[in-house]
């Protein structure tokens, strides 16, 4: 049979549970991949919230838009990136980890190179803000196809740490973002090659910025990391499949029930992500954001491997029970310090309790994505418990494809957060002047996935425990 050319070098053999194997030439291979597979994830995590932080320097700069207008730009990243995951689910057995990666990780060079350009002139209409804040969902899809192609390449045992690895350390590229943009639009990182600054004014404070240092600093590190991936990644032969033969997922129960869960943790983190800086700079003016914003992801990415860590341990449903609970009252204290009618509200409260949102939601991220892969794994084998070995070897090869596409799909479902969380903030305070309804729409959601864990994951008499 003829083989397209991006998926000749393909490794014929991969069996991770086979202890020798593993030893001798899996982990070798494995670490390779995570590492690049890494680096990629968390370039596209820059891109994907690079809108968290411009948006807040463009009426400083002369753009003309609303609180609701900023609001969009910031969450039409998580729409568009939400959307693309669903597609890019499905890409890695398709076309292969090596060449989807490859592939996925240069389209970054379109936001990246058009920001650079269109921030320098305040002539550039609303609609093509939106229209590169859409293309920023490039990086959003990246996530669903990295964490697939990861899932292929690691042991039951270790899927979990693993897979909270690559999701963990390129979840830094929200904080990293968030970090090093406000430092190189301070000063001409490219010269003259890099266009004139930017007249920065507000209460009286004039300086010069250079905003397209935004977008143009990824790009050396969005080629590197192309490169690397097309020469140092490899491809699985027995992680292929067509999208009909991934598409079973879909009538699977756990499916739909991850996505809820999903929602809750990383939906949350990317959400609070999105919308942390603006709602900081409307609720506490006085409060520079760009000082303190990167803090919230960096301990949410941070804490996701210990998660994953924890699950293996502990048991996934456990991990997730306990951090939609940690997330309820932490929600309650972010409206006890919030400014209202009759009190300016208490900053150092209010982020004390985004910082626990924060590392709960980074831990759930953790343990949910640990509860996937075993979830189909077990269901998968418990079909054809007692059969020949020849079906519980075809049961552990679906069971492995089908938890990588759920990894994926969940993933997109849970990324519409990007957008539902800060869309929901300006919503709330158009219509009331705050955003508590809005944080009231997230307690009510988190008891439900709490009954969810708890009903069909946690309790002794589970249908599925894990």
């Amino acid at each position: 049979m003829k083989k397209n050319w991006h998926v000749t070098s393909a490794l014929a053999e991969w069996n991770p549970e086979d202890q020798a194997f593993w030893k001798k030439t899996g982990k070798r291979i494995a670490t390779r991949n995570l590492l690049i597979s890494i680096a990629a994830l968390l370039l596209a995590f820059a891109v994907w919230m690079v809108w968290s932080v411009v948006v807040i320097n463009l009426p400083s700069i002369g753009f003309k838009y609303s609180t609701n207008e900023l609001f969009w730009l910031a969450s039409l990243p998580g729409l568009s990136g939400a959307t693309l995951r669903i597609f890019y689910a499905f890409m890695v057995p398709i076309f292969g980890g090596r060449y989807w990666t490859t592939l996925s990780t240069a389209s970054l060079l379109l936001p990246t190179l058009w920001i650079g350009f269109a921030v320098q002139n305040i002539e550039t209409p609303y609609s093509v803000m939106a229209i590169l804040a859409l293309l920023c969902g490039f990086g959003g899809g990246n996530f669903s196809s990295s964490m697939a192609n990861i899932s292929f390449f690691y042991p039951q045992s270790k899927k979990g740490s693993m897979l909270g690895l690559n999701a963990g350390l390129g979840n830094l590229g929200v904080s990293t973002v968030q970090y090093v943009v406000p430092v190189v639009i301070a000063f001409s990182v490219f010269g003259a090659w890099g266009g004139d600054p930017q007249a920065w004014v507000n209460e009286g404070v004039t300086k010069n910025i250079w905003l397209q240092n935004a977008g143009f600093i990824w790009v050396p590190f969005i080629i590197a990391s192309s490169i690397a991936a097309w020469f140092g990644m490899d491809d699985i032969a027995s992680a292929r499949a067509s999208f009909k033969e991934q598409a079973i997922i879909f009538k699977r129960k756990h499916t739909w029930l991850m996505c809820w869960l999903y929602t809750g943790t990383f939906g949350s983190f990317i959400g609070y992500s999105a919308a942390f800086p603006m709602l900081i700079k409307i609720l506490f003016p006085d409060i520079n954001p760009t000082q303190y914003v990167f803090l919230g992801p960096l301990v949410g990415a941070l804490i996701r491997p210990v998660g994953g860590s924890l699950a293996d341990k502990l048991g996934g449903a456990r991990v997730t029970l306990w951090s939609f609970i940690i997330m309820i009252v932490a929600v309650f204290g972010v409206l006890h310090f919030m400014p209202s009618e009759e009190n300016s509200g208490d900053f150092w409260g209010f982020f004390t309790m985004f910082m626990m949102l924060f590392i709960t939601t980074g831990a759930g991220n953790g343990a949910v994505f640990r509860m996937i892969p075993v979830i189909f794994m077990n269901e998968r084998l418990g079909a054809v418990k007692g059969q020949a070995e020849k079906l519980l070897d075809q049961a552990r090869k679906d069971g492995a494809k089908e938890g990588a596409a759920v990894l994926g799909f969940s993933s997109a479902i849970s990324a519409y957060g990007a957008f539902v969380i800060p869309k929901s903030y300006g919503t709330a305070i158009s219509v009331t002047g705050k955003p508590d309804a809005a944080l009231y729409g997230c307690i009510v959601f988190y008891v439900s996935c709490i009954a969810i864990t708890w009903w069909n994951y946690a309790r002794k008499e589970a249908v599925m425990p894990c």
